[in-house]
């Protein structure tokens, strides 16, 4: 018997056997990752759309009551003041207003992270270092 005949025959294979089973372990492990941040980037996008959506419509309710709140404040001012001056005032405020959310929300989104599937991203360090100590060995 040749060499690599009685090597199979002890329940050890080839080099080439080896290389391919390695591929195929590699190829799926691929996949079932990219198949787990797939997977965790829908649930994510889906919170964010369904939480988006009711912060729309609570937006647009709030819109229509700061409207109504600036009507009343304008007809209240225009008991003391003329009519163009509460309007004037009541613009100036809604305007302040405006401009310290535009600087608190730009600094909240600026402290936000990028949306990456941290777990898929940890399973893939992981992994990698498992193979890295078995390649070691």
């Amino acid at each position: 018997m040749s060499g690599t005949t009685e090597n199979r025959l002890d329940g050890q294979r080839s080099v080439g056997e080896l290389v391919n089973r390695a591929t195929e372990q590699l190829s799926r492990l691929v996949r079932q990752e990219l198949a787990l941040a797939k997977e965790e980037l829908a649930a994510k996008g889906r919170r964010a759309g369904r939480g988006g959506g009711l912060l729309g419509a609570a937006g647009a309710v709030a819109y229509a009551g700061l409207l109504a709140l600036a009507a009343t404040g304008a007809a209240a001012l225009s008991l003391v003041l003329p009519v163009w001056a509460a309007a004037l005032i009541v613009t100036g405020a809604l305007f302040a207003i405006a401009g310290v959310l535009a600087v608190t929300g730009r600094a909240q989104l600026r402290r936000a992270g990028p949306p990456t599937p941290e777990r898929t991203l940890d399973s893939v360090r992981a992994d990698v270092e498992v193979i890295r100590e078995r390649a070691h060995r």
